[in-house]
């Protein structure tokens, strides 16, 4: 059975589930490799609109495969390359929202992040426990958690290796929303729904500018903000929208 699995519900949205409920969806090599394949094929489709990433209702990822890491060495860990793997995650211009239910430890935490819009069930926590097993985060866990809650909460979580619930994960911004335990893949499908009914390229270009700038100068990122609005007046999707608001009708969106 592979580890990754893909659906569609729809032509325009992909679902993309981990698979491996006995390991409780742990990231092994294989995994991630197979995450990067789809993810990059998913990037690449005209068709996909918006990625729903999820582990399915019981657990989102309980982080790395130890068995596998217990024995490596340093050099053995640098030529996994491993970061090129997650970079094909994060270089994925589709709108990706991670639907979490129960554990996001570890790599499963910094997976989560990964995505552009996190929601989590009500008995969903999140993790950064790297300390107790005398590392720290390897794929994000003190870069992106740092640029999503601040310093202090992600000193918090890596320095003790404590569990955040999801409650606490909103309140901190590690979450976009929490519902109930059995609404998450639901609501990240309705959510998933209304973004790829929106222009593709105006999604492409927010999300693009919204990365890119967050570790720009504001100047330059003011001006990144600037030449994409200003680029997408060239779209027939721009006029589409506009027309259809002033003639009052449902718009339809091209993605040209």
């Amino acid at each position: 059975m592979s580890a990754v699995l893909v659906e569609q519900p729809t032509p325009e949205i992909a679902l993309v589930r981990l698979n491996r409920p006995e390991a409780r969806n742990a990231l092994d090599q294989e995994t991630r490799g197979q995450l990067a394949e789809h993810f990059d094929r998913l990037g690449r489709s005209g068709e996909v609109r918006c990625i729903v990433l999820t582990g399915g209702e019981r657990c989102f990822a309980a982080g790395a495969d130890l068995r596998a890491l217990a024995e490596a060495g340093a050099i053995e860990i640098l030529l996994r390359q491993t970061h090129r793997l997650w970079q094909t995650i994060a270089s994925c211009p589709k709108p990706i929202i991670a639907a979490v239910n129960g554990y996001a430890w570890g790599g499963g935490c910094e997976l989560a992040m990964h995505a552009d819009i996190i929601v989590a069930g009500e008995g969903a926590s999140f993790c950064q426990p790297e300390v107790k097993v005398g590392i720290m985060p390897g794929a994000g866990g003190t870069q992106r958690l740092t640029r999503a809650v601040g310093k202090f909460q992600a000193m918090k979580m890596v320095l003790t290796g404590l569990p955040v619930s999801a409650a606490e994960a909103l309140a901190m911004g590690l979450a976009s929303e929490v519902v109930a335990d059995a609404a998450v893949q639901a609501r990240a499908l309705e959510l998933a729904r209304h973004i790829a009914a929106l222009p593709p390229l105006a999604i492409a270009q927010i999300k693009e500018v919204l990365l890119a700038g967050q570790d720009a100068s504001l100047e330059t990122a003011l001006m990144l903000e600037r030449k994409a609005f200003q680029l997408l007046f060239a779209s027939s999707d721009q006029k589409e929208g506009m027309r259809a608001f002033l003639d009052k009708r449902p718009a339809v969106f091209h993605g040209h």
